[in-house]
């Protein structure tokens, strides 16, 4: 196994999960990130899939999207149900609707194929890397009845904690650093996923899944509003 260097240092020996029926992309991801110094572990089918989840306990999932038995997005409903471990889906290309229920079922990322093992190493390292609690210290602040610990990853609602994934973390924390302020869904993908080119219903759906865990009455928001025709903003602190 080569070992990490820099910046990477600190994602050593993390476990993946590779969940993919095909053998030759399993087989290829397993490889990849075996080189790049993870423990991988594979199953080749939904059920088996969720069954290493419970066995392994990975520090991230690999998912495709569709599977035997049932189908990538049901199996991360099924994760999601118990855990806010790290989901990257492997989508169809093209298909903007498996991205779509992806995101919806609580995927953190996705990368279309046929996709360059090199970027999905990339995509790993950047979402384990945004799992992590921070080794340099910010301290926690509060507003409104949230509490944001940016070093821990922690978001507490009138001392209760938020079951957040990466990516709603990520984006929650956003705007409570930037209150008041209306962001656009370019802006959030690039700020948020540091993506430049993306699906900018990834925002969309991510949104609607953090309302589902911040909002007293999700379809009627009133703490992440949206401002329509322009974007989103956090009515909470001062401008």
């Amino acid at each position: 196994m080569s070992q990490p260097r820099g910046d990477a240092a600190e994602l050593a020996d993390r476990r993946v999960l590779v969940i993919e029926d095909d053998p030759t992309v399993n087989e290829v991801v397993h490889s990849y990130l075996r080189a790049a110094g993870y423990l991988v572990d594979s199953a080749t089918d939904s059920f088996s899939g969720l069954a290493a989840v419970a066995e392994t306990s990975p520090d991230l999932i690999v998912l495709d999207r569709m599977l035997p038995g049932i189908d990538g997005a049901e199996v991360c409903r099924r994760i999601r149900a118990e855990s806010t471990v790290p989901i990257i889906m492997l989508t169809a290309l093209g298909s903007e609707e498996d991205r779509i229920d992806g995101l919806e079922a609580g995927a953190d990322d996705y990368v279309v194929k046929p996709f360059s093992p090199r970027e999905l190493v990339l995509r790993v390292n950047s979402v384990l890397r945004r799992s992590l609690p921070e080794f340099a210290r910010e301290a926690p602040f509060d507003i409104g009845p949230f509490r944001l610990d940016p070093s821990a990853r922690i978001v507490t609602r009138d001392g209760s904690p938020l079951e957040l994934s990466v990516r709603e973390f990520d984006l929650f924390a956003f705007f409570l650093k930037h209150p008041r302020q209306t962001f656009d869904r370019p802006t959030l993908l690039r700020g948020v996923w540091g993506w430049d080119i993306g699906d900018l219903s990834t925002v969309t759906v991510t949104t609607r899944r953090l309302r589902e865990k911040i909002e007293d009455d999700p379809g009627n928001p009133s703490v992440l509003v949206t401002v329509w025709g322009v974007g989103y903003r956090l009515e909470l602190g001062s401008p």
